[in-house]
């Protein structure tokens, strides 16, 4: 199993490193909305195998939507802040506010128009509002984040948090996890494991710290933080699974199970870093 992780790591590792610090911002929001169409279809999969089933074309249409809106927001913001004229993309009309109320007002309609049972429309809606909410709404903020100052740097030192982390717990939980962390959730995580992946973040951290325009303790901060909704993320993405009755949530990436279970702990990890940078932008403690 070790050995399809490392080999699928080696793989895609160079290819997201490269379109991260090199890929223009929209080859970054291409790639996001990919991700996001592929880990919201698993979690509908999901939601099937519980008996929750969703609206998918419309939650999936404006997931989609909800990424260009973040793409577009992220481009708007950049040429203002360069004093240039924003010819293309235009801005979302209404941005991402207007996104989800239009989500809900057709899901509303779907909903109206199904000919599901009425015992059914409780769960599709809910269901939907979770793949929008829980799985498209925080990764669109990949593409935020990459668009915001050094925002190519933010973004490959979180992912590289995350990536170090869960390999660090992967394999300190193999070898010497004793106590369970959520039994329930996931019987496999210990608290051996979590404290190896906050101590890999914090080194990750402390190794990138002479190359971002922060001070090293508020990068340690965000490494804290970023690790904790990361492992949150993961036991989010578990409860998803065991709720399902399975294991992997596909098996498109070869030893590390679909891509839902790949990007379980950007999740909140991506919106967390976001917005801990906004803050440190708008307090004056980037460089």
């Amino acid at each position: 199993m070790f050995w399809k992780r490392a080999v699928t790591a080696a793989v895609l590792i160079p290819a997201v490193i490269a379109m991260v610090l090199l890929g223009p911002l929209w080859l970054v929001a291409g790639a996001a909305g990919a991700v996001v169409l592929l880990a919201l279809l698993e979690f509908f999969r999901l939601g099937d195998r519980a008996g929750l089933v969703g609206f998918v074309p419309w939650t999936t249409l404006c997931s989609l939507i909800v990424v260009y809106a973040q793409w577009t927001a992220t481009v708007a913001t950049s040429e203002a802040s360069k004093g240039t004229a924003l010819d293309f993309p235009a801005t979302t009309p209404g941005g991402l506010e207007a996104v989800l109320v239009l989500f809900i007002l057709g899901l509303g309609v779907a909903a109206s128009l199904s000919r599901r049972q009425a015992s059914q429309l409780l769960s599709g809606v809910t269901v939907s509002a979770g793949g929008l909410l829980l799985v498209a709404l925080p990764l669109s903020y990949l593409v935020r984040l990459a668009g915001f100052g050094d925002g190519r740097r933010w973004l490959l030192l979180v992912l590289v948090m995350i990536w170090v982390g869960d390999t660090a717990a992967y394999l300190v939980g193999k070898a010497a996890g004793r106590i369970p962390m959520a039994p329930t959730l996931s019987p496999k995580k210990t608290w051996e494991g979590a404290a190896a992946n906050l101590l890999a973040a914090l080194g990750v951290g402390i190794v990138a710290a002479r190359w971002l325009p922060a001070a090293r303790l508020f990068i340690l901060e965000l490494a804290v933080l970023v690790n904790i909704a990361g492992q949150a993320g993961d036991l989010l993405e578990s409860a998803y699974k065991r709720s399902a009755g399975v294991k992997d949530s596909g098996q498109l990436l070869p030893g590390h199970g679909g891509m839902l279970d790949r990007v379980d702990s950007l999740v909140l990890a991506v919106p967390m870093a976001w917005w801990y940078l906004w803050w440190l932008g708008h307090t004056g403690h980037l460089g």
